[in-house]
């Protein structure tokens, strides 16, 4: 068992985090999540009203004892969600872990730490993690470039940002973007990591609640099928490449502003890739880590798998390449 800093912490066996995922962070995932020993998330604006939210963490509870957890992210909106309410309908269910992401959750993660409940927030650089933790945060997640959803507008891919932010974060960091398997724990740990964060990869299980045709199209991919759009907006998103992505970049390119695309970018064309399984219906989020997913396990059978095969990687390939004074004297 690879226990650290985040396991204790938030009070799951293993070092491995399913965030929150737009349409797919429900509670048939995150229970299986739970239930294998990891902690997930349900996506709490997933849920059309506070009380509809109320109702999955119930929903969650009747599928897993396990500890799990809610994301709420905060994002600059015309006509915002009603946050409060979503965040006491977190606190009055008795959840007890919160990822929070986004625009200035101080006012958030205030309440949360009122009520004991630790906050996990998402971060795209080390200064945004510093700002975090001054903010009195618990652990910080943090996404390199190639994840999947916002990373920023730094592009700094995670073999950087990693051991760049563990320089000077003290509180616990939890990896993310670019994790599917046993060599990312591992490396993710080596680089100064407390466990990883993963979206994509739980996207490609068997209790995802997603089309069984956008499981298959994620595991055809490679890491070359994604797209950047919202580049000229300053709001990055990294997409699954489709047709509609690539023509958004095209209209960038040519100039377009938000209005221009924003029928096609629509969050509800995206949910109907879910349903529909037509990966060319809407957007839809996926990182460069599709070419590392190969299969469609159960949540149980991946969250062991990687475990199982970091701990063999870290006994016998790591500690195989280190030589022993005596095998160096006979050399």
């Amino acid at each position: 068992m690879l226990q650290t800093r985040f396991t204790k912490l938030v009070g799951v066996e293993h070092p491995i985090v399913q965030g929150g995922m737009q349409w797919v962070g429900r509670a048939e995932l995150v229970a299986a999540v739970a239930n294998a020993g990891a902690l997930g998330f349900i996506t709490a604006l997933t849920q059309p009203t506070p009380e509809d939210l109320t109702k999955e963490i119930a929903r969650c509870r009747d599928l897993t004892d396990k500890p799990f957890g809610v994301n709420l992210t905060i994002l600059p909106a015309i006509k915002p969600p009603p946050y409060a309410e979503y965040r006491a309908a977190i606190i009055e269910s008795g959840i007890t872990v919160v990822e929070t992401a986004g625009n200035k959750p101080q006012e958030h993660v205030d309440e949360f730490k009122k009520h004991g409940v630790k906050v996990v927030h998402k971060c795209t650089s080390v200064r945004h993690g510093l700002s975090a933790e001054r903010m009195g945060v618990d652990a910080i997640s943090i996404d390199g470039f190639e994840c999947a959803g916002h990373p920023g507008e730094d592009d700094t891919p995670g073999l950087i940002l990693i051991p760049a932010a563990a320089n000077k974060i003290k509180i616990p960091m939890i990896a993310s973007g670019g994790f599917a398997d046993a060599r990312g724990l591992v490396a993710a740990l080596a680089l100064g990591a407390e466990g990883i964060n993963m979206g994509t990869r739980f996207m490609a299980t068997k209790e995802s609640p997603i089309h069984q045709l956008i499981k298959e199209k994620i595991v055809a991919n490679d890491e070359r099928e994604t797209e950047l759009i919202f580049r000229t907006m300053r709001n990055t998103s990294r997409v699954a490449r489709n047709e509609i992505s690539t023509k958004v970049v095209a209209m960038e390119r040519e100039g377009a502003k938000f209005e221009d695309i924003r029928e096609l970018v629509a969050g509800a064309r995206g949910k109907m890739v879910y349903a529909t399984g037509n990966s060319d219906e809407g957007i839809w989020s996926a990182g460069q880590v599709q070419g590392l997913i190969q299969d469609i396990p159960t949540c149980g059978e991946l969250i062991s798998r990687i475990v199982r095969e970091a701990e063999a990687i870290i006994r016998s390939r790591l500690e195989g390449m280190i030589a022993s004074p005596a095998a160096q004297a006979a050399e």
